[in-house]
């Protein structure tokens, strides 16, 4: 995926900076052990296959990957964009998209104006933080084979069912 030479680009479909941040205020888990991350990793996968998806899905807390999985279609490739989107949300405690956005809306790109190496770092969509409630952000759940919108409208739909069953 390259940059696009405008800075003003916004990937179609993107929610706003507001609607992104709404999503991380309401997507905070009452806990997150190494079970849950194994039901959420299940729950992306059944979503991904349902929809015939060639992602990547890892899940890690701290530095502790908790699940991976690699759907068909899937390429190593996608595995360096999920470290890339996963270091975003390490380094700024929120959404890639997130990320990505706030730079677009102040009218440059994360690429030009961050400061980081965009070979280290992609805030592209599709790594959301997993935040615990008292806690946090302690980890992240990431997806990547889809175009940017569509991988972050998927981690977030699972979160969204994944929370709806520890309630």
């Amino acid at each position: 995926m390259t940059t696009t030479p405008s800075a003003a680009y916004t990937p179609p479909g993107a929610p706003t900076v507001d609607e992104l941040e709404a999503q991380e205020r309401r997507l905070v888990l009452p806990r997150f052990t190494h079970d849950d991350a194994w039901a959420l990793g299940t729950l992306l996968v059944e979503l991904a296959r349902e929809r015939r998806a060639p992602v990547a899905i890892d899940i890690r807390r701290g530095g502790q990957q908790l699940f991976h999985a690699a759907l068909p279609g899937s390429t190593p490739d996608n595995d360096a964009w999920i470290d890339r989107k996963r270091r975003v949300v390490e380094r700024y405690g929120c959404a890639s998209l997130l990320v990505g956005s706030r730079f677009r809306a102040k009218g440059t790109t994360f690429e030009d104006s961050s400061r980081l190496d965009p070979d280290v770092y992609a805030a592209h969509g599709g790594a959301f933080p997993i935040a615990v409630e008292g806690a946090g952000v302690i980890g992240a759940v990431v997806v990547s084979g889809l175009p940017q919108v569509k991988d972050h409208e998927l981690v977030v739909e699972a979160l969204e069912r994944f929370l709806a069953t520890q309630e």
